[in-house]
């Protein structure tokens, strides 16, 4: 079956003609003359039979059939250019981009990284930092650490570890504030906490049995890994997830000062397309990312 393509140019000529709402733009965007502009625009208008736009004094006005003609040929064009980037972008084979949460990557990957680089100094690894979730069609992302109650669907997901909450100040805060003996006595501290996981203070207490303070009180910032920079420089207690904070808690940065842990639902995933399993980069950062995380996932259980 013969395709029914009208000439490539007419069509950029018109899309840029719609987008910008005129043809003098169009033509300066596409480095042509405002009559070439015209004529294409002119030759797609006679090829497919209908009017597209009216040429008025200051600039086109689209037909309904043009707007929607050019809304289809946007999004043509936006994915041809996503395409072409990609190919041009291709990561050589020793490349590894990996997407994190920023606080994974702060507190628990960036200072375990010394020791994948050592046993893989052939991969390159370029990381990047979002809360949002990854859509392996669309970002340049070879992996990715979700975090959630379930994995990613439509892509290979392996569970890391599990989410294990704990408050945890500076021992120096007890200079200043009442000791925290039981978990009523939080009521005379500030409660630090991200802005990401608004549900952790109030999930702790629920499990503590305090109903006399507000979980969501206190000092919020953007992310956790600045709730626990707070926590270290005496600003109050954060609610911390424990493999965040076991350096800091082993050298006495930071102290546990109340015995009661909480699980949630939530855990740390591995993801990847699985048309990139057997590609020998990511089956070395499972392989290690998978025996780093192990002791934590059986402290979770």
């Amino acid at each position: 079956m013969t395709r029914q393509m009208p000439p490539l140019n007419a069509l950029r000529a018109f899309e840029s003609a719609a987008r910008n709402g005129s043809l003098t733009r169009a033509a300066q965007e596409l480095l042509v003359t405002q009559g070439a502009i015209s004529r294409h625009v002119s030759q797609l208008e006679s090829w497919l039979g209908v009017t597209l736009c009216r040429r008025m004094r200051r600039g086109i006005e689209l037909t309904p059939e043009g707007a929607s003609y050019a809304t289809t040929l946007r999004a043509a064009f936006e994915q041809i250019e996503l395409q072409t980037r990609r190919i041009r972008e291709r990561p050589s084979e020793n490349t590894l981009r990996i997407k994190l949460p920023p606080t994974f990557a702060i507190r628990w990957f960036v200072p375990r990284l010394a020791h994948f680089h050592a046993l893989n100094r052939h991969i390159d690894v370029q990381i990047t930092t979002s809360h949002q979730n990854v859509d392996f069609d669309r970002d340049d992302v070879d992996v990715c650490i979700h975090w959630g109650p379930t994995p990613l669907t439509g892509v290979h997901c392996k569970r890391l570890f599990g989410e294990i909450l704990l408050p945890v100040c500076s021992p120096e805060l007890f200079r200043t504030r009442p000791p925290l003996d039981t978990p009523a006595d939080l009521a005379g501290h500030t409660l630090l906490c991200s802005m990401h996981r608004p549900d952790h203070w109030p999930t702790w207490l629920r499990a503590a049995g305090v109903t006399v303070i507000d979980g969501n009180n206190g000092l919020k910032f953007e992310n956790s890994a600045l709730a626990y920079q707070a926590a270290i420089d005496k600003l109050g207690v954060v609610m911390a997830q424990r493999a965040f904070v076991e350096e800091d808690l082993r050298t006495g940065r930071l102290v546990a000062p109340l015995a009661l842990r909480v699980g949630t639902e939530n855990a740390y995933h591995l993801a990847y397309p699985r048309s990139r399993r057997s590609a020998p980069v990511i089956k070395a950062f499972e392989q290690w990312i998978t025996q780093q995380s192990a002791g934590m996932e059986e402290a979770v259980r």
